[in-house]
């Protein structure tokens, strides 16, 4: 996704909006900022599957009287679609807005639709998701690779009970495995922990 965001002029823009003539002041926004690809969606049925099939780059929502149906469908679709969007409404409270961060809307403004304010809104939209993507793709890397270590500590310590070795010993003979097998030595501790719960339930623990 940030390879698609890089070049602004080409960005696929989708704009949902039911009043066309708000959607036409985003639009101009838009095609004067130099985004040019924009598809508008006045119709709300089947939005999810309209998005699907457009697959745009980025998603401007413009919501006009939000109720909290309304905002929670939304809210859904932010969560689907892996999407910097910019959402504009005209009134909102602090639930909503606490609501509309949780479901990962980059950017969401409050009585702030203008022309002139389109193009740095849809920029920081883009700019927050990419950084809340790259901070999850941190996370998830540090998750696997805390488990790694889990792993590898659970395997080392079947070793070491069963063939009374040292730690490092018992390290020395995983990494070993894992350079003949041509495997990541995590692989390797994670078959020598499944293989000994199968035989024995309480053997890593």
């Amino acid at each position: 996704m940030a390879n698609r965001t890089t070049a602004s002029n080409k960005l696929n823009v989708l704009v949902i909006d039911e009043n066309s003539i708000r959607a036409s002041i985003i639009e101009l926004g838009l095609c004067e900022a130099g985004y040019d690809n924009v598809t508008i969606i006045h119709d709300m049925n089947g939005l999810a599957r309209r998005i699907m099939e457009i697959n745009p780059d980025v998603i401007v929502i413009d919501i006009e009287n939000p109720n909290r149906d309304m905002l929670e469908s939304f809210f859904q679709i932010s969560r689907a679609v892996k999407r910097p969007i910019a959402m504009f409404v005209d009134k909102s409270d602090e639930a909503s807005i606490e609501a509309a961060v949780e479901a990962g809307v980059s950017a969401y403004v409050v009585n702030g639709l203008k022309q002139e304010r389109v193009r740095p809104i849809l920029k920081m939209a883009i700019s927050r998701f990419n950084a809340f993507s790259r901070l999850n793709r941190e996370l998830e890397e540090a998750r696997g690779q805390l488990e790694s270590r889990k792993v590898i500590d659970r395997a080392k310590h079947l070793l070491m009970r069963s063939r009374g070795v040292s730690e490092e010993e018992a390290y020395s003979r995983l990494r070993r495995a894992a350079m003949n097998e041509n495997r990541k030595i995590e692989e390797i501790a994670q078959s020598l922990v499944t293989a000994a719960s199968l035989f024995d339930p309480g053997a890593d623990e």
